[in-house]
């Protein structure tokens, strides 16, 4: 399993485009990491000791939440290893490899030997698994009484071409072929979560619009369009396939979204949950 910040092509877990694709998303979307472990903090217990990023990824979140929680060990959870070596590196680059560990596990199989924990947080990660009530029982039991686990997915893929009428038409075409392979496809957790154990403490809607011109969008967007390109490749039409490479071609989608006054929004949904003390 595989942390997407946030909006992942499933199909594409392991590859160097996903690796990518997860930290220019954290590069694009700016203080949202910051916005979300400030809502998460509001629901924590005090001075937290010990943190898990239940599918790590590439560890923006994990160093996001190392950030938020100075007092906190941060234990980032991948099946990937090769997701686990960047977050290891990330770590040590900043300073923090003394906070930050990584776990591999499979967590469809088994939840790894991490107790003790204060918070957990699950981004974009949940909706992978084939039993997430499973996952939901296995992190209660490792929360301390009073943990809180915060889930957090995104509600809607992220639209790049939506102001340019000739391309509208083409990025609707991919987001309903996104939307029939399952991608970011989740239910409200509320009641698993609280048929696991948890008391909902809160939920909240975060809305993210940043500027489509501005190089971080851009190279997100392009890095986003390829891995789609790429795991959509039979489900796509003839045309739309020739359209698509067309936009990523060599500077054609810098030329159409910085001429346009474009707003790339992404909206997603947490959930706090406490493990009651």
């Amino acid at each position: 399993m595989t942390h997407h910040h946030d909006g992942d092509p499933q199909a594409h877990h392991h590859d160097s485009g996903l690796a990518e694709l997860l930290d220019l998303d954290a590069e694009a979307l700016g203080t949202y990491l910051d916005d979300v472990t400030a809502w998460v903090a509001r629901y924590a217990t005090d001075a937290p000791r010990l943190v898990v990023d239940i599918g790590a990824g590439t560890g923006t979140g994990s160093l996001a939440l190392a950030r938020r929680f100075p007092g906190a060990d941060v234990v980032a959870i991948d099946a990937a290893s090769s997701m686990l070596q960047r977050v290891v590196a990330s770590a040590r680059s900043r300073g923090l490899d003394d906070r930050v560990r990584a776990v591999q596990a499979d967590l469809d199989i088994r939840w790894p030997d991490v107790t003790g924990v204060d918070i957990a947080w699950a981004s974009s990660s949940v909706h992978e698994l084939a039993d997430p009530g499973r996952l939901f029982r296995d992190v209660f039991a490792a929360l301390t009484p009073g943990g809180l686990l915060a889930v957090i997915e995104m509600d809607a893929q992220p639209s790049f071409l939506g102001a340019d009428p000739a391309s509208a038409g083409l990025e609707s075409r991919l987001h309903e072929a996104m939307a029939q392979a399952g991608w970011n496809a989740h239910q409200d957790w509320r009641p698993l979560l609280e048929a696991a154990g948890f008391e909902i403490k809160a939920e909240h809607r975060f809305t993210i619009d940043v500027n489509g011109a501005a190089p971080a969008t851009l190279r997100y967007a392009g890095s986003y369009l390829r891995n789609a390109r790429s795991a959509l490749d039979q489900q796509l039409s003839t045309d739309d396939a020739a359209a698509l490479d067309h936009l990523l071609a060599d500077g054609n989608l810098e030329v159409l979204l910085g001429s346009s006054d474009a707003t790339t929004r992404v909206v997603r949904s947490a959930w706090a949950a406490r493990r009651p003390a």
